[in-house]
């Protein structure tokens, strides 16, 4: 018997054929290197060939330099920086620990969200949002337990562009034996994460922002403390694709590896692209450059009357968060120069919502060019709005700041 075909059915047309280019200038993803593009796009492996375990082998070193760290155990989970922090949380928290969580913005308060449903005492200490968190505040608290199982802190908030000095949080969790958890989503590759000095147990980071990858691994570094405190539990973790230690088994912190599950073999091959390339221009090279594009960026928003929210010494060089003018609406500035310029920046989070933008400038996205194509958008775009701007007045400051070192 003849079996008749069926003829396709025509496809739907696309509404975007090619996703167009942009300036990605928000808190993230940034822009990807074209050698990170093109590293996604080498030949598919199987998630327990023996050359790609060598792969993983390999991230897994890159991760350690980057964190800057000798003994903790790394790897990067399936999954955006979220993925991170809840593994963290899951896997060495169970119901009933005590964790004291410093809250100073957005994503501090995720922290507490994530904690509250495993079924901890999330005890949270709130702080005022675009300042750091007041080490006196943590220092007190902790005097109040006598058994706190975890403190958390954000190195850097996306939200309010603060960059949260460490070492003093991380000495008082030490001082009440508590396991240290770092959120270094925006900081790492962009900033000093130094894993060891801090003595740390835990840090979580996104391969989207100073790493210059796409969205969908969150690079992780584990303490040993930590690591026998997961083994030590007294029931599994509620997450299982979430529980770091099997996540480890399967990266190689045990022989023999134990498949976990189906690995983004494709962004993991980013992902080493995306480390080789930090370490190749040096973590400090890289620290100067985001911080050096940042002052001028800073120098810039100022010249125009834009007034940048959080203090200068306070103030990250991935995000700088700026107050939106009196008489100007948030969204339809940000359309524009998305629409007009193919310049994207973020709009406020929480209780900054509608108050300001956040610019990013992390990884591939810290250029100079990029700087000055921000401030010369806005120079135009704004006026537009009602808020009248000295023409050239951004810009010519930012070049002024941008040639004081030469770094681009």
């Amino acid at each position: 018997m003849t079996q008749r075909s069926t003829p396709a059915s025509p496809l739907p047309t696309s509404k975007i054929p090619a996703v167009p280019p942009r300036i990605l200038l928000g808190p993230g993803p940034s822009n990807a290197n074209p050698s990170v593009l093109q590293a996604m796009m080498q030949p598919m492996i199987g998630y327990l060939d023996p050359d790609f375990m060598l792969i993983m082998d390999e991230v897994r070193e890159l991760l350690q330099r980057v964190f800057q760290t000798d003994d903790a155990n790394t790897l990067a989970i399936s999954g955006t920086g979220s993925s991170g922090m809840e593994a963290g949380l899951s896997s060495l928290l169970e119901p009933g620990d005590t964790v004291v969580m410093c809250i100073y913005g957005f994503f501090c308060e995720r922290m507490v969200e994530m904690a509250t449903r495993i079924g901890a005492n999330v005890v949270p200490l709130r702080a005022d949002w675009g300042r750091p968190f007041p080490e006196e505040m943590l220092n007190a608290e902790l005097k109040k337990h006598t058994n706190v199982k975890m403190v958390t802190a954000i190195h850097a908030e996306t939200s309010t562009g603060v960059r949260q000095p460490m070492p003093d949080l991380a000495r008082l969790a030490k001082e009440h034996d508590a396991l240290f958890m770092v959120d270094t989503v925006t900081s790492l590759g962009g900033n000093e994460v130094a894993f060891d000095e801090w003595d740390a147990d835990y840090a979580y980071s996104a391969t989207q922002k100073c790493l210059g990858c796409p969205p969908g691994l969150s690079p992780v570094a584990l303490s040993q403390r930590a690591l026998q405190s997961i083994r030590d539990r007294s029931q599994p973790p509620v997450s299982w694709y979430l529980d770091l230690n099997l996540l480890g088994n399967y990266w190689g912190w045990t022989e023999p590896r134990v498949y976990h599950h189906t690995a983004p073999v494709s962004m993991i091959l980013a992902l080493r692209q995306g480390l080789r390339l930090a370490l190749s221009e040096g973590l400090e090279s890289r620290f100067e450059r985001h911080a050096h594009n940042a002052r001028a960026l800073s120098a810039g928003l100022e010249a125009i009357g834009l007034e940048c929210v959080v203090p200068e010494e306070h103030r990250l060089a991935q995000i700088t968060v700026v107050g939106i003018p009196d008489g100007v609406e948030d969204a339809p500035v940000r359309q524009r120069l998305l629409r007009g310029f193919g310049i994207e920046i973020g709009g406020g989070l929480g209780e900054l919502a509608g108050k300001v933008w956040r610019v990013g400038l992390m990884g591939e996205s810290s250029k100079a060019e990029y700087v000055l194509a921000l401030l010369s958008a806005l120079e135009t775009t704004l006026p537009e709005f009602g808020y009248e701007v000295a023409s050239g007045a951004g810009v010519s400051a930012a070049s002024v700041e941008l040639g004081t070192a030469a770094v681009s």
